[in-house]
Formats: C-alpha cells, structure tokens, sequence
C-alpha cells in the first residue's frame, strides 16, 4: 500500500497506544535495506516505520554527491515506489536531526514536501524528528514550536527528545553528558505537552536511561518508571485523558521486560539500528570468508562470478536483517497487529 498520510499515522499511533505495542522504526540506507524492512513487516504482518538519518542520507547519496539532504530524498520515493506492492502501512520518518542540520537536512525534505503537495502528490516524509535535546530546555521547545507550526500546517507529525539518550550515533557523541542528563524529568514532559500538545499531534522521545550503541544485554540500565511518573504528571497537569505518544531511542542491549514494561507506559514507536545493520553484515562476512578464494582473483585466477556477483551476499544480507526486524516486531508485540487496508 502507498505510504501513509497524516490520517492513516494518526491510526497506526492511536492502534499502538490502546493495544500497548510499538512500532520497529527501522534505520535505512540502501534500496537493500528497505526492501529488507519491507519484507519483514510484511511476514510479521505488522505496520511499521522506516526512517532516514542524517547520515544515512548522505550515505544514500552516493559519495560522487554526499548530500543528506538529495540521499534521503531517493531512499524516500524509492520506499514510495515499493511500498506499494506490501499489504502493510507503512510510515517515512526523518531520525535526530541536530539544530545545525536543521537548515541543510530537514527543511530542504520539508520543502520537497511542499513540491509534491503542490503537484498534486502525498508527502515526501510522514514525520520528522528535531532533536535539541543537547540545548537548554527553553531553546528546545522554542525551536520544536517554530518546526511543529511548519509540519502542522503540511500535515506532518513532529518527535522532539528531551533529556539526552547518551552514547555515539552518526557522529554525534553524547557519552561525555552527565548522569542526570540521561533522565527526562516529569517537568520536562508536562512542558512538552502543554507547549506542543496544543498544535497538533506529536511524538516525544522522552529519555530513561536509553544509550546509543553496542551493547550485551543487561549493561544498559534503564528506569521505565520514569515514563509513568512523566505520563502521570501529564495527565495531573493537562488532564487525565492526556497521554503523550513516545519514542524508545538506544534500545540495544535492554532487557526484554523493560522494553515491555515501557510499553505499558506510552511508547509507540521504537528505533531499531545497530541490530539491523549487524545483521545486514554478518551474512557478508560469513559469505566472504567461506568463499575466499572466490570472491578474489588469486594468482591470476578469474575468480568465481557466482560467489563475488553482489547479488549473491547481498540477498543473504537482506534476509537476515528482515529476520532480526521480524524478531523485533514480535519483542515490541506490532506482530500481527497491521491494519492493513482498514485505514
């Protein structure tokens, strides 16, 4: 089916937050890798996201153009093209964008939005994510409403972060923040959503202890509690029918029951990264050590076709990752839950 528009998001959340699951948002890079994150969201019969960083634009541009901004803009039609040929909806995010991007990443995509619209066509992108969690809390929101008046009125959905997720991720380290950085206070998200909540629709990656990068399972410490004391004052504040839809950002290396536990309390919406591009890898290396003398002209040999023909490592890799999303559907409970056509 077509890329979702503003509606069909607006039911893809609200079937999220009232049957307590969340959607695998996938980083891509490649048409590969798409059509990998395609093809897992299908067999688990799950709706899902699939999104761009700034980084995986550039990387898309191809290095003769190294444009972030043009990357994403391919991988984003390419995902229209073959989205349709999937029974399952699917919706196009922009991933952290920092505020010095603003200008080269994220508004350029916002006005090949307003291009299409003008033609006649859907939105490039269903939503794009501003994050000035690295600046004061006052600088962040000013500059969120600035942005959520622009998305509003083209029918697109803003995430914004508060509190920092710590680590490395596209070059931006975080790991050097304090502690206490690392937790987005109740205050915090009561701000979010007096200030933003009234504009129109919006997604809040509220921190919990939550770290980009590689991790073994049980080293990332998270605290969910945090979410339900934030949603609380929220719904103190704003009244008690106000829960704010959130995003899980540096999930890698969490223990599955406090992903769940998180789902109980509002997120919606997952990113899933450094999972998927291991998983992409791993089949190449195992490809290409099995097949060395394969995959190299030795000695003036010629080399086998068969093996060092890309698509034969590159089918292997795109499998894979679909089977790790696939699996990160069923921990975040989307399997199953797709509504299809019905939207």
């Amino acid at each position: 089916m077509p890329v979702v528009n503003y509606q069909q998001y607006c039911q893809m959340l609200d079937n999220a937050k009232e049957n307590k699951f969340a959607y695998p948002a996938v980083n891509i890079t490649s048409s590969s890798t798409i059509n990998a994150a395609l093809l897992a969201f299908k067999e688990a019969n799950s709706d899902g996201i699939i999104q761009v960083s700034t980084g995986g634009g550039k990387f898309g541009s191809g290095i003769g153009v190294g444009s972030m901004a043009k990357g994403a803009i391919a991988l984003a039609v390419y995902t229209h093209i073959m989205a349709e040929h999937y029974d399952v909806n699917i919706a196009l995010h922009t991933d952290h964008c920092h505020p010095e991007y603003v200008d080269s990443f994220m508004m350029p995509l916002i006005e090949e939005t307003k291009r299409r619209r003008a033609a006649g066509l859907p939105n490039l992108f269903s939503s794009h994510m501003y994050d000035g969690s690295a600046l004061p809390m006052n600088e962040n929101i000013a500059e969120s409403k600035r942005l959520m008046k622009i998305c509003v009125e083209l029918d697109l959905i803003l995430e914004i972060e508060t509190g920092i997720v710590g680590g490395e991720e596209d070059g931006h380290d975080t790991s050097g923040v304090s502690a206490d950085k690392l937790y987005t206070t109740p205050e915090d998200m009561v701000l979010a959503s007096r200030e933003l909540g009234s504009m129109g629709r919006f997604l809040l990656a509220a921190t919990f202890g939550n770290v980009h990068g590689v991790y073994k399972p049980g080293n990332v410490k998270l605290k969910p509690t945090i979410l339900r004391d934030g949603q609380e004052a929220v719904a103190k504040a704003e009244g008690p029918d106000t829960r704010l839809d959130l995003v899980f950002h540096g999930g890698s290396g969490s223990e599955i029951a406090d992903i769940h536990e998180s789902l109980n309390y509002g997120v919606v919406k997952m990113n899933i990264d450094t999972d998927t591009q291991y998983a992409y890898t791993r089949p190449v290396v195992d490809h290409m050590m099995k097949n060395y003398d394969g995959v190299l002209k030795i000695e003036g040999e010629v080399g086998n076709k068969k093996v060092y023909d890309p698509r034969s490592w590159g089918k292997k890799a795109e499998q894979n990752m679909a089977d790790r999303l696939m699996r990160a559907c069923n921990d975040l409970r989307s399997t199953g839950t797709s509504l299809g056509k019905n939207i």
